[in-house]
């Protein structure tokens, strides 16, 4: 296959990725008033049961070949599987109580936590400029968080908490993303994310029942919208993303994701009327511009010098 080709095919992938994206919490909103948790059990079933069946039709030309020991393949993905399985709860259960756009913000600021991560557990010094885009998204999560907590307590009485909630989904996502990315570049797509969405199934399953709530829904309605949060924001969604990883640097690909807080707000208020205050706004505008700072200034290469 040419190049060109195959970057038509990375800039589609990606288009509806993002796409879905951000069509993700507004599908959460249309499930209705129900357990979060069973939402993430069954959004991560049925993306097993779609995928399943194709990854052990090809399980022998979709296996890993990465320069790593089996048992030590299969307990990272196992990790990261849980860990995506856990960022799912976390995201979903922060949309009961704080806005879309809110949510949609706080979780994609997870390039900020892999920047800590690596500077804390790999030592690996970045510049000023970039630590200036970590300062300004710590400061708009902080201020997003003062500024949820003075909304109506009528709309979201516990915005603070969907706020936390938000947040701790990025900075499991963001291990996830340490784990499994020297898997996925070993790996064909379907060998990558079958095993890893079948951890993720499991992990939400023994939660499921671990933690209080109705896993079994009654609303045809329910049932539609998991089978769509499946489809899209996962298998499109996050498919697109765990395809585009081996090709495209990981610092492009955060900063795309900045697009998809943007339609997320935008379809909020459309739907639901959830219209950011002025103050709300301004402090998502930062956050977003932290983020966009920080990996400008890493795919820069703006490392401090040893």
């Amino acid at each position: 296959m040419s190049s060109t080709s195959n970057s038509v095919r990375l800039i589609v992938f990606l288009a509806a990725g993002l796409i879905s994206f951000a069509f993700a919490p507004i599908i959460v909103r249309l499930a209705g008033d129900v357990n979060p948790v069973a939402l993430a059990v069954w959004r991560t079933t049925f993306a097993v049961i779609f995928i399943g069946p194709f990854y052990l039709f090809r399980r022998e030309q979709e296996s890993i070949d990465a320069p790593l020991p089996k048992r030590t393949i299969f307990y990272m993905s196992m990790l990261s599987g849980a860990m995506l399985g856990l960022h799912f709860i976390l995201w979903i259960s922060s949309l009961r109580y704080t806005s879309v756009a809110s949510a949609s913000v706080l979780v994609t600021i997870h390039p900020i936590i892999l920047i800590v991560a690596e500077q804390l557990i790999f030592k690996v010094r970045f510049n000023k400029i970039v630590w200036f885009g970590v300062f300004l998204s710590f400061i708009g999560s902080i201020s997003l968080g003062i500024s949820d907590s003075h909304q109506s307590t009528q709309q979201f009485p516990d915005a603070i908490l969907g706020d936390i909630l938000a947040f701790l989904a990025a900075a499991v996502f963001a291990i996830y993303f340490l784990i499994s990315r020297k898997i996925r570049q070993h790996s064909t797509w379907l060998g990558y994310v079958a095993p890893i969405y079948f951890w993720a199934m499991l992990t939400c399953i023994i939660l499921g029942f671990i933690l209080p709530g109705k896993l079994v829904f009654t609303e045809t309605q329910t049932w539609v919208m998991v089978i769509l949060m499946a489809l899209g924001p996962q298998i499109i969604g996050h498919g697109s993303m765990n395809y585009a990883v081996k090709y495209v640097s990981p610092t492009i690909l955060s900063t795309t994701i900045l697009v998809e807080p943007a339609l997320a707000t935008i379809f909020g208020a459309l739907l639901f009327n959830e219209i950011p205050t002025v103050l709300a706004f301004s402090v998502m505008t930062l956050i977003i511009a932290g983020v966009f700072v920080t990996w400008y200034g890493n795919s820069k290469g703006l490392k401090a010098k040893s």
